[in-house]
């Protein structure tokens, strides 16, 4: 994957078939990467260019341990379009890469012709802003817990009750979550976009078509959530994955990618 220089920093990226441009947009503590196991090989099947890339935070682009904001991570998107001459592209988020998409949506209208917002949300609310900050204290305090527990606790709050009932399917996830959770000082920084501020009165003025994909069995960002932004966000379609959790993308890619290319389809 090559490396531009963009927004300031080193973004690593990857450029992957041809046609109509989409750019993917990772979630915390993911590589774009992820992305090329189901949703990359759905989209350029069906005749799209696929633009991903790892956000700031995810080696090896730069980690920026001293912190960033939404307005950087969406600086990034815009410049790295750019860079590769995109033009007018559909963009694809998860969780926190949903939330840039929706505020690139907002700020850039003019870039975006489309938008999938997957386990998304327009605010925080008490209990996940608490989790937040939770998760930063621990973070700050130096204290360095086994990578095995946190893969263990990260695979209770991200997968459906399917998954977990699927034991090897359980050993391969631990295995998969204790490697990627390596990188502190990128965790790090990508946690200081946490809690998300209240966005309900912004986003009600996204003018861009937007999707919302939420995941039943999402502990992290529960389908309340999704329904709620759907209903913020003038003419947004709504659509809840099921057997799916806060990982949906990848626990049920057959109807997520289902979902975007029949979303996509319609565009006028």
């Amino acid at each position: 994957m090559p490396l531009a220089t963009v927004n300031g920093i080193r973004l690593n990226y990857e450029d992957t078939g041809s046609g109509e441009p989409v750019v993917l947009i990772m979630g915390s503590g993911s590589g774009g990467r992820a992305w090329h196991m189901y949703q990359v090989p759905a989209l350029t099947a069906a005749g799209y260019r696929v633009v991903t890339f790892d956000n700031r935070g995810i080696p090896p682009t730069d980690v920026c341990a001293d912190g960033f904001t939404v307005d950087d991570m969406v600086a990034d998107v815009v410049a790295l379009a750019a860079r590769l001459r995109l033009g007018p592209f559909r963009v694809i988020g998860t969780s926190m890469g949903a939330y840039v998409a929706q505020e690139l949506a907002l700020t850039r209208p003019d870039l975006v012709r489309q938008a999938v917002l997957m386990a998304s949300r327009a605010r925080s609310d008490a209990l996940r802003a608490a989790l937040a900050r939770a998760e930063r204290e621990l973070h700050r305090s130096g204290v360095r817990l086994p990578a095995r527990y946190q893969a263990v606790v990260q695979a209770m709050q991200s997968l459906s009750p399917r998954t977990l009932d699927d034991e090897q399917a359980v050993v391969d996830w631990l295995d998969v979550m204790e490697l990627s959770g390596q990188n502190e000082a990128g965790r790090g920084a990508q946690l200081g976009l946490e809690p998300m501020p209240d966005r309900r009165r912004a986003y009600a003025g996204i003018e861009v078509p937007c999707h919302v994909v939420s995941f039943a069995d999402d502990l992290v960002t529960p389908p309340r959530a999704g329904e709620e932004l759907a209903g913020i966000i003038p003419d947004a379609g709504f659509e809840v994955v099921p057997d799916a959790g806060h990982y949906g993308y990848l626990e049920n890619p057959e109807a997520v990618n289902k979902s975007i290319l029949e979303f996509f389809g319609n565009a006028g």
